[in-house]
């Protein structure tokens, strides 16, 4: 039997409250390119490919399984996005640029941690956590 593991490509999923709100956020303030038709999809282009960020409607997702659609508050903290950017500076030059726009930081500035890794967490506008991060000192 054939495992999946080496076989798989993995994409994440976001499912969305607003795709109105969601997607302008990842694609104008974060600058993933996208091909989004206003519909309840929306796939993300990224260097590991198509499909490895896509996004869609949670009521559309709540209706598809026939289930009742419960809007999130606050921070999700059911799990996080990681963007890795090259280089530590980066990492500082991405939270200036972010926080021009009014980007929330729920836990601050970027710090550097003892085990080698800079990041600091942004929230979307509908509170997903989003670690942007580098293990690139130079």
């Amino acid at each position: 039997m054939t495992k999946i593991g080496k076989e798989a490509r993995i994409g994440a999923c976001l499912l969305a409250g607003s795709m109105e709100t969601m997607v302008p956020f990842y694609r104008d303030t974060l600058g993933f390119q996208t091909q989004w038709d206003g519909g309840d999809f929306a796939e993300f282009q990224t260097a590991s490919g198509k499909l490895s960020l896509f996004m869609y409607s949670r009521r559309a997702f709540a209706q598809s399984l026939g289930v009742g659609y419960v809007p999130p508050e606050g921070i999700n903290q059911t799990f996080e996005i990681a963007l890795w950017l090259p280089r530590f500076a980066d990492v500082d030059a991405e939270y200036a640029r972010l926080s021009e726009l009014g980007v929330s930081f729920p836990l601050g500035a970027p710090t550097t941690y003892p085990f080698g890794i800079r990041n600091f967490y942004a929230a979307d506008p509908e509170g997903n956590l989003l670690e942007i991060g580098s293990t690139g000192k130079a």
